[in-house]
């Protein structure tokens, strides 16, 4: 898909209080990339996945350094969104890089993230598959609503709003899941889920990760 330009969406975002995670993104994402240090993934079975996060309160260049390993971490899993937990560290913080289904880049940070409930009409439903690096080489369609608002920090402690829609929408929600101890094959049916554990039983992952005792 051709990507749109990006004053539009910006001016859009800008008018309704939403954060601009579109300006810069290729370069934002670099920077962070560069400065960190990749580590592995931890995958289903591990504590840290199945348990509600903390909340961040130190808003300081320990959590910088934690965001920056947490994008080095996920372009080297070629992942679109990263949660804290799912590199070992149990604190409500995910970032992502992610296309929205017009083609338009997203890449930011959200400390402490609260999805919005969505109002009855804007409740779409999309079905398409969903993969997690926590559950490697596994994929299953799961139902999820086609547009999400996510309510969080900064890394500097300051309020923000992201907005989502199509794949960017599944992206917010799947990462916000994590952080409250929820992978994505936990909403699936139990047919549903012993096939995605087969899945991953099956592939040899792409990426480190580590291994549960």
């Amino acid at each position: 898909m051709a990507q749109q330009p990006v004053f539009d969406h910006n001016e859009e975002r800008a008018a309704e209080g939403f954060v601009d995670d579109v300006t810069g993104a290729a370069e934002r994402e670099e920077a962070h990339r560069e400065r960190g240090t990749s580590r592995p993934i931890t995958v289903v079975g591990n504590p840290v996945l199945h348990k509600e996060c903390k909340d961040v309160t130190e808003f300081d260049d320990k959590l910088a350094q934690l965001v920056d390993d947490m994008f080095a971490s996920q372009r080297t899993a070629e992942g679109v969104g990263l949660a804290a937990n799912q590199i070992g560290v149990d604190l409500k913080v995910f970032v992502y890089d992610c296309l929205d289904d017009e083609g338009v880049r997203h890449v930011g940070v959200v400390c402490n993230p609260v999805l919005d409930e969505l109002p009855v009409e804007r409740r779409m439903l999309d079905d398409s598959n969903e993969g997690c690096l926590s559950v490697p080489g596994a994929y299953a369609e799961l139902a999820r609503p086609d547009y999400a608002v996510v309510r969080g920090q900064d890394t500097e402690g300051n309020p923000i709003v992201v907005r989502g829609t199509g794949y960017f929408a599944r992206c917010l929600q799947h990462e916000t899941d994590h952080l409250y101890g929820y992978l994505y094959i936990d909403r699936l049916s139990k047919r549903d889920r012993k096939d995605a554990l087969k899945q991953m039983a099956e592939r040899e992952p792409r990426y480190p990760v580590v291994a549960n005792d």
